[in-house]
């Protein structure tokens, strides 16, 4: 059996921009304030971005304004799914990719994401990538601050399936939670980062992007 992980921005899909306007409708409603300006997102969790975000505008944070922050920023992605669709996008060869895994009898597939649960779903979903996942064995940006933490948790949760992990991501922050826990890493260059950037950080396999569905394929199941 093979696990496969998968991040989902810059990944699977692109938001186009979405992902910030929406976040900003979110923070001002649980803050009071306009975001003027964002913290660092490649790589960083929902709890981390909005924690340091609020510390840009002077603000102190706690458990329960994250908790709030991640009701109305699932809401607003609930609110203008139809917006998303038209605007953002699935990447070049990521339903092919997914779809191929999803034939096959031997693999199972998650998410481990810095993005709460729910929208996490709503992303795939409005980009048709959400069927073949295996939500309960995922790990989401409410689960944990570090992407370490979350492939540990994940794999906690994957316990009862014997299979070997891979992770799919395009961030060294995904290099990084994998390795964390041994596990093996298909890094594509579909974000800010580089081909190069991502093999310093120490991806086994990096791909410039998911269009060579059968390479992905083979990756995914070599030993």
């Amino acid at each position: 059996m093979r696990l496969v992980l998968w991040d989902i921005d810059h990944t699977l899909i692109s938001t186009r921009g979405m992902g910030r306007e929406l976040s900003a409708i979110a923070f001002q409603k649980t803050t009071g304030m306009p975001m003027r300006e964002q913290a660092a997102i490649d790589g960083i969790t929902e709890p981390v971005i909005f924690r340091e975000t609020a510390a840009l505008h002077g603000l102190r944070t706690n458990r329960h304004d994250f908790e709030r922050f991640a009701h109305e920023l699932a809401e607003q992605h609930r609110l203008r799914e139809a917006e998303l669709r038209l605007r953002g996008c699935s990447l070049p060869g990521a339903a092919a990719a997914v779809g191929a895994l999803a034939g096959r009898v031997d693999v199972l597939q998650s998410v481990v994401s810095g993005n709460v649960k729910a929208v996490a779903q709503i992303k795939l979903r409005v980009f048709g990538l959400d069927g073949p996942i295996a939500w309960d064995v995922g790990a989401y940006g409410e689960d944990a601050d570090e992407r370490p933490d979350l492939v540990g948790l994940s794999l906690a949760r994957a316990a009862r399936y014997p299979a070997e992990t891979v992770l799919v991501g395009d961030t060294p922050a995904d290099v990084e939670g994998a390795q964390a826990h041994g596990v093996r890493v298909i890094a594509v260059a579909t974000g800010k980062s580089s081909e190069q950037q991502l093999r310093d950080a120490g991806a086994e396999f990096v791909l410039s992007d998911l269009t060579d569905t059968d390479s992905f394929v083979r990756l995914v199941a070599a030993d």
